[in-house]
């Protein structure tokens, strides 16, 4: 049994990152919004992780990728923080009435 090629890799994660794009772009929910936010995230970790696999002599790929998750969790951390302060103050989750936080 051979070697999975780097194309179905890279497939996948471009699949992963246009569900992440469309959910971003037409959910108003903000808790799918992170969500979505962290699909297109694991989608680019997906593309770099291939991309090492193909180029073994270093493990940048590898590194970024540590990287982008420490920064997708610090971003989960504040958001759901947000989330719930939002959900406090409206009773909703909805992105559209998320103006009321200006001031």
């Amino acid at each position: 049994m051979g070697a999975v090629p780097i194309h179905w890799f890279l497939l996948l994660a471009a699949a992963l990152f246009s569900i992440g794009a469309v959910g971003f772009l037409l959910r108003r929910n903000l808790l799918v919004l992170l969500m979505s936010i962290e699909l297109m995230l694991n989608a680019v970790n997906l593309t770099l992780v291939a991309f090492n696999r193909v180029h073994v002599a270093n493990h940048d790929g590898q590194i970024m990728s540590f990287f982008i998750i420490a920064i997708a969790a610090a971003e989960a951390a504040v958001g759901l923080a947000i989330v719930l302060a939002f959900f406090r103050l409206r009773k909703s989750v909805r992105s559209d009435e998320a103006h009321v936080l200006r001031n």
